[in-house]
């Protein structure tokens, strides 16, 4: 894990987390799905003025009222507490009441209106016969305010159909103009800046309209888990607060620079100045934006200004870029690596040795020879080739840095992994006292790379994944910085579900080559990639072509 002294800013306890409940009450429309709901007071203490599903705390009231509600089998207690709490919150809230008469029908706006809002919710309805509907309320999804606000929840979103003969009544305290809407209207409303909702809402609403109906949201949670559950986290983006989930690309970067969800860190993409994630790590993007290198190809510099600094991938022979590059580290380059010797890595070394010696100092261009299988384009030649497993410390670099070194809180050791596949002379680097994998092209944040044969090799590329998730394990990393894009948190995680996804790519692609088995690659790239734009299908025809010699090289079954 990351040093507490690395960190950029000093770390604060975020607001201890209260537990609550929402409902999402759905009925079904010709127009498709509608939603109640209903706008917060604007005094409110949390999300003032917003548009919100019902819904509130849980109380101990809630927990001991499971022998006045029904339950599914498949129901926990945890699950139950949460169903009454969003049931009494409903009614209290907007008059909806998800209880039923001993004969099985709903209660009606008539019964409701025998009922006391501000009483005792269980008492009454035990009092009247009536039993909680916690079987008809179901999981679909779990939000967890964002560390950077005031008050914190631990929210449940849960979803039930609307009952038949009730009409909302807001409270008029709490709650204000409740409204039947449809999640895509709710959304343009938003954005229209007519109807405000807060992010989890947002992501909520969005989800909920891939449903075509009630029946389908509802089948969709019969697992009893959330279908996904997330804490958000929050950066500036082109001058705006921006909150994203788990599974978004910049949500690992926020966690490493702020683990404590201040909205401290800039998430747009700049090739002009570097950016900070660590008191030891600095990104500069160079200026060479595309469709093969996203926002452009990332050069990293580790170390600090007592150390100097390792320079990883120097990117393109851009002057502007090594200028730049050379002004961050104040001139004192220490040592050059680079992680392969494709063009948008490697050709930046030498003019960057070269202007380092402009003041006197020389640092070793390091990394793996180019193998002859490797394109024209991508010769590189280092000065010092590393071997696997070796570390890159100070005394490796021929610094009188004893001390440095044996201090763990000012130390930077870089580990050599040899990781072909992408390229034949591929590596990863590893800071052993922060747990962070710099990964090159190897692991890329947005895409997949390009594996091209004869210098890319599928095979060889599957195994170094494993590689990289053994040394997960063993060195405690956390998180990774790609050549191209933000960098990754859940380190272990992307790994896998990268190498899930080229299993399953190559699992389509083999059924392709058995209903097409005389078929080319031209003919096999529009069926394997039929869920990618067209417009990429000729960079995705040299893995095609990597995932097909690995296929043939397999043994036969049977």
């Amino acid at each position: 894990m990351v040093r507490p002294n690395q960190l950029l800013h000093p770390q604060r306890e975020p607001a201890l987390i209260k537990n609550a409940a929402t409902v999402l009450l759905l009925r079904d429309t010709t127009s498709g799905i509608e939603v109640l709901m209903t706008r917060r007071s604007m005094t409110a203490g949390f999300a003032p003025g917003a548009y919100v599903f019902p819904g509130g705390g849980i109380d101990a009231a809630d927990n001991a009222a499971h022998d006045q509600s029904t339950r599914r089998s498949t129901q926990g207690d945890l699950h139950l507490t949460q169903a009454i709490a969003a049931i009494r919150e409903s009614f209290e809230e907007l008059g909806v009441l998800l209880a039923k008469h001993a004969d099985g029908s709903h209660v009606t706006t008539a019964d409701i209106a025998s009922l006391d809002r501000h009483a005792p919710f269980t008492a009454q309805c035990q009092a009247r016969n009536l039993t909680l509907a916690g079987a008809d309320v179901f999981v679909l999804a779990h939000w967890i305010t964002d560390r950077d606000l005031p008050r914190r929840f631990d929210v449940p979103f849960l979803v039930a159909r609307m009952p038949e003969g009730q009409e909302p009544v807001a409270d008029e305290t709490e709650q204000f103009e409740p409204e039947w809407i449809r999640p895509a209207d709710a959304l343009a409303k938003h954005k229209a800046g007519s109807f405000f909702i807060i992010f989890p809402t947002i992501r909520t609403l969005e989800r909920l309209n891939h449903y075509a109906d009630v029946n389908e949201v509802l089948q969709a949670c019969l697992s009893e888990k959330p279908l996904w559950t997330s804490c958000p986290r929050a950066g500036f983006l082109q001058g705006e607060v921006a909150r994203y989930m788990e599974h978004e690309a910049a949500y690992g970067e926020l966690e490493l620079t702020s683990p404590d969800g201040q909205i401290v860190h800039h998430l747009d993409w700049q090739t002009d100045a570097p950016v900070k994630l660590l008191k030891n790590v600095m990104r500069l993007t160079a200026p060479n934006p595309g469709v093969m290198t996203g926002p452009g190809t990332n050069s990293y510099l580790v170390g600090d200004a007592i150390s100097g600094y390792i320079a990883i991938d120097p990117g393109p022979a851009d002057a502007d870029h090594i200028q730049r590059l050379y002004n961050a580290a104040n001139g004192d380059i220490r040592l050059i690596v680079c992680t392969h010797s494709h063009p948008d890595h490697s050709p930046g070394a030498r003019p960057l040795q070269a202007l380092c010696e402009t003041a006197g100092r020389r640092p070793l261009i390091a990394g793996l020879p180019s193998a002859p299988t490797a394109r024209a384009d991508s010769t590189f030649t280092p000065d010092k080739v590393l071997l696997h497993q070796e570390q890159i410390t100070p005394e490796f670099i021929g610094l009188m840095a004893k001390l440095i070194h044996e201090n763990s809180q000012n130390s930077h050791t870089l580990m050599v992994l040899h990781t072909p596949g992408h390229a034949a002379n591929h590596l990863c680097l590893v800071l052993l006292e922060d747990g962070l994998l710099f990964s090159g092209d190897h692991i890329l944040n947005g895409s997949t790379t390009v594996i091209n044969p004869p210098d890319g090799n599928m095979n060889t590329y599957l195994n170094s994944l494993d590689l990289l998730s053994n040394a997960c394990d063993e060195h405690a990393i956390d998180f990774i910085l790609p050549a191209h894009g933000y960098a990754m948190g859940q380190a272990k995680t992307a790994i896998a579900q990268l190498k899930t996804h080229r299993l399953k790519r190559e699992a389509k692609i083999r059924r392709v080559m058995t209903s097409l088995p005389d078929g080319t690659l031209d003919d096999w790239v529009p069926l394997a990639y039929d869920d990618v734009d067209e417009r990429i299908w000729p960079v995705a025809k040299r893995s095609l072509l990597a995932h097909v010699e690995r296929i043939r090289a397999m043994p036969e079954v049977g």
